[in-house]
């Protein structure tokens, strides 16, 4: 998995094509995200920043990061095209989520989408979580297993789809209140223009006040 999901695979993904996504944000994000009140937000794996891109609009300070510079490249230079207020909201930083560990209990909103590290998923998911200041809401959009696979899937497809109640389970019940856990359908249009049907795994939770030191499911599970 270290091959296909490594820098320079993700590389080559961007190099490829002049854009690799629409250019419009995640529509679990705008639906799950648009009634929140703006605060710091993290965007894992950010891409070409079109999530990143719309939480600036809206009043988030935004900490973008991904494991590739084309992507950040492209993503920077949207965000110049429209303005000062929201290229000044957004930190983009060349970050493997492989290993990177974002500050503790810091962040309003942590979000990722389609996120494959190239090393344990759930290690990732675990610092994530960690990420969330308290009260604050973390949400995970992934792959669910019904999502169609093609010829030309990721050899590693199984591992890289999830349900949302597997991510679910990897949060304490005592430091989380689950808002959302479940699978979704959507239309989508693909490179060759043909609309296509995506099935998605969404989870949205919501850290309790207290604060305590993160949860050890996922890092029980992980080691």
């Amino acid at each position: 998995m270290s091959e296909e999901f490594g820098e320079a695979y993700w590389e080559e993904r961007y190099r490829g094509h002049s854009a690799v996504h629409s250019g419009r944000p995640n529509p679990q994000l705008v639906a799950e995200a648009g009634d929140l009140a703006p605060g710091t937000a993290l965007d894992a794996g950010c891409g070409e920043g079109a999530d990143a891109i719309w939480l600036a609009s809206r009043g988030w300070r935004v900490t973008a990061v991904d494991i590739a510079t084309t992507a950040l490249r492209r993503a920077r230079e949207r965000a110049e095209t429209l303005g000062a207020d929201i290229a000044g909201r957004i930190d983009w930083a060349q970050v493997d989520l492989t290993g990177w560990t974002p500050a503790e209990e810091h962040f309003d909103l942590v979000c990722a989408h389609y996120v494959h590290p190239a090393a344990s998923r759930e290690a990732l998911f675990r610092r994530l979580a960690a990420s969330v200041a308290p009260g604050g809401t973390l949400l995970i959009v992934d792959h669910h297993p019904s999502h169609p696979r093609t010829a030309t899937a990721h050899a590693s497809a199984p591992k890289a789809h999830i349900t949302a109640e597997e991510l679910a389970a990897g949060l304490d019940p005592d430091r989380w209140d689950i808002a959302v856990a479940e699978a979704r359908t959507r239309t989508a249009t693909d490179h060759h223009g043909h609309e296509i049907t995506l099935h998605d795994a969404v989870l949205r939770a919501r850290r309790t006040a207290v604060t305590l030191r993160p949860p050890a499911r996922w890092s029980e599970r992980s080691s």
